[in-house]
């Protein structure tokens, strides 16, 4: 008898210990589902093919940035990062040759509404390639942060006179270096057998002795130079920046603090930059181009103050929207956002310094129109807008 009730018990408490055991299994799945993670809304849309075709085709632009490793394709990669809303505006960057062949894919490729250039290219264009009504074809929207010109070395060759008749790499075919770094050296009246590697290759080869020098315009700093240990046996080479030069490209310099591997403290290398430029077609590619394009623009200009917070690429905080390039015609849409965001006080001001311009300078100043006096002061902002950037090199 006393064996049957130990058995019993036994029995009983096994059988409370399974419900428990189950009884808390089963809240632990309730409380698992009910703090899972929910799958994106966009994952979850769904519909016909012909419905979902035109939603996800409905506010696409696409974007030429540059080779991978640059800062142009950062650009492309981090305006996709900030503008991304969805169905309403997707930015799809896309990997190219470089920036001088990003004009011609702006041009011509049915993918392409914008791309990031140089503001050498567009003259290029006009001048060599003779395409007609360049300047109306192709706008610019805003001005990009400057690209320097690196000259790497082998510390043999002293100066950029040192490299004539030597290999030389200017990167490959389409990159901003195979058109601007050739520009450079032709103005410098410097010939060098030129040669288009890629840049891995290109920095190989100068390291094994068969390059004398390899030129790449991209923004500083870059991985591919900081990268190189303080015993490589290269070294940048120093550009002289000359009026032959005051067209398109503006003053920069390599310092320790951008590779300090290959610039020794306080002893930074003169060099030239080019501003560089997202541009635009201004040729309708499509009956929904400007419409997709616009929203893009008016996204850009009112989320910029995400482009200057990290950890986005340093180089956006030295964009100035109202910055202009010389040679090219701002594109419509990009003027008007510009107005509509650009603070009141600052045109306020440039009026009044205007008033005081024409009473200083031009005696006669009462005698002009109002269209006169628009057009004149529409040309007083250019020259301001010139003289604060000279100011800042």
């Amino acid at each position: 008898m006393r064996v049957s009730a130990l058995r019993c018990a036994w029995y009983l408490t096994v059988l409370v210990f399974t419900l428990t055991f189950c009884l808390s299994c089963a809240d632990i799945r309730l409380v698992t589902t009910a703090h899972a993670q929910a799958v994106p809304k966009a994952l979850e849309q769904g519909g016909s093919d012909a419905v979902m075709r035109v939603r996800r085709n409905a506010w696409i632009v696409g974007v030429a940035g540059g080779q991978l490793s640059g800062t142009y394709m950062t650009f492309a990669n981090e305006m996709a990062q900030v503008l991304d809303d969805g169905d309403n505006l997707r930015v799809i960057p896309i990997a190219t040759y470089g920036a001088a062949s990003n004009l011609d894919d702006l041009l011509y490729l049915q993918q392409v509404d914008v791309a990031v250039t140089q503001a050498d290219v567009l003259d290029y264009f006009r001048t060599h390639r003779k395409i007609s009504n360049i300047e109306q074809r192709v706008n610019y929207i805003l001005r990009l942060p400057a690209s320097e010109i690196h000259i790497l070395a082998r510390n043999d060759i002293k100066s950029i006179e040192d490299l004539r008749g030597k290999k030389v790499s200017f990167g490959p075919a389409g990159s901003a270096s195979s058109l601007t770094g050739t520009i450079v050296f032709q103005r410098l009246g410097v010939q060098v057998e030129q040669v288009l590697y890629d840049n891995p290759t290109a920095l190989q080869k100068l390291k094994a002795g068969e390059l004398a020098a390899l030129v790449r315009v991209i923004g500083k700093p870059i991985d591919f130079f900081a990268r190189l240990p303080a015993n490589s046996g290269l070294h940048f080479l120093s550009i002289p920046f000359s009026k032959t030069f005051a067209d398109y490209y503006g003053l920069g310099e390599l310092t320790s603090k951008d590779y300090p591997t290959l610039v020794p403290d306080g002893q930074p290398v003169d060099t030239i930059a080019v501003p560089a430029v997202l541009a635009v077609s201004n040729w309708p590619k499509g009956p929904d181009h400007n419409r997709r394009v616009g929203r893009f623009v008016e996204a850009l200009f009112t989320k910029w103050d995400k482009f200057r917070e990290p950890p986005r690429h340093p180089k956006w905080r030295d964009v100035n929207l109202a910055a202009t390039v010389p040679g090219w015609n701002r594109w419509s849409a990009a003027e008007a956002m510009l107005k509509r965001i650009q603070p009141k006080e600052d045109v306020q001001v440039a009026k009044s310094e205007f008033s005081s311009f024409l009473k200083g300078k031009l005696p006669a100043a009462a005698g002009l129109t109002d269209e006169q006096r628009e057009t004149l002061f529409r040309e007083f902002l250019q020259w301001r807008e010139k003289q604060g950037a000279v100011a800042q090199r």
